[in-house]
């Protein structure tokens, strides 16, 4: 399934699901213990060491927020796939003849593109700082997080004709990297009184502190020991399903 594909499957859930959670019973008061399930979308922007692999990519992502009821503070997880098509290293090389094509099993030109493939999984805190005493459950949004953000190159064979970059093979040009990352986000976030319209959007950085996975890099012939300081920089939009939780458990509201 195509990054395209997957985000507007997305879209399509987020607008399904509106009539049903809009219509269900509640009362009109946004003022208790909020479970947020977030559904996001970013487009990030790499810089550090990551800028010379990667251009700039498409984000999807999943997230739960604990909102407490006094003082608005965050406590959340969260999980996302990165997309991207700008791949500024060329780990094919070794294997190019000299028109700068690929020849597969068929002794034909292969169709070979390289394509960004990567994931962020993390918790952090926060807080909700209210601008209107009309509805305190909405302001400046404010996090830190603390996780793993991995990368690596999708060797995308369309007619599958190449056997030195499928399975096993593709792990010795994949460049597959990892390593502890930390998150700052920034922005706006509403919680409406009504519970209809739930969002937030602002600007997000990652930086990250990785290194190769890989024991053997065929592109350069060498084992890759190189520690990267990798950066992505993202503008975010979350969309906001709140459910919001009394002291009796059985007591959740839409």
């Amino acid at each position: 399934m195509t990054a395209n594909k997957i985000i507007s499957l997305t879209f399509a859930i987020i607008f399904i699901s509106i009539p049903f959670f809009s219509s269900a019973q509640y009362e009109k008061n946004n003022e208790l213990n909020i479970l947020g399930i977030n559904i996001t979308y970013a487009n990030q922007w790499p810089e550090g060491d990551l800028k010379d692999r990667f251009g700039s990519n498409l984000e999807i992502g999943l997230g739960l927020d604990l909102i407490t009821k006094k003082q608005s503070f965050i406590l959340g997880l969260s999980g996302s796939l990165q997309f991207g098509n700008e791949v500024k290293e060329n780990v094919l090389s070794q294997i190019e003849n000299e028109d700068g094509n690929i020849i597969g099993r068929d002794q034909g030109a292969a169709f070979v593109s390289l394509k960004q493939r990567g994931i962020y999984v993390g918790g952090h805190i926060g807080k909700i700082f209210p601008i209107s005493q009309e509805n305190k459950r909405s302001g400046i949004r404010a996090t830190l997080g603390i996780g793993l953000l991995q990368h690596k190159i999708r060797l995308q064979d369309d007619l599958e004709t190449v056997n030195i970059i499928s399975g096993e093979y593709a792990k010795g040009y994949d460049r597959l990297t990892n390593g502890l990352a930390f998150q700052q986000f920034i922005g706006y976030q509403l919680l409406s009184k009504n519970r209809l319209v739930n969002f937030y959007a602002g600007v997000e950085l990652i930086e990250s502190f990785t290194k190769s996975r890989r024991s053997y890099d065929f592109a350069s012939m060498s084992v890759d020991e190189t520690k990267r300081n990798d950066l992505l920089i993202g503008l975010k939009i979350g969309w906001t399903l709140p459910l919001y939780l009394k002291l009796n458990p059985d007591e959740i509201y839409y």
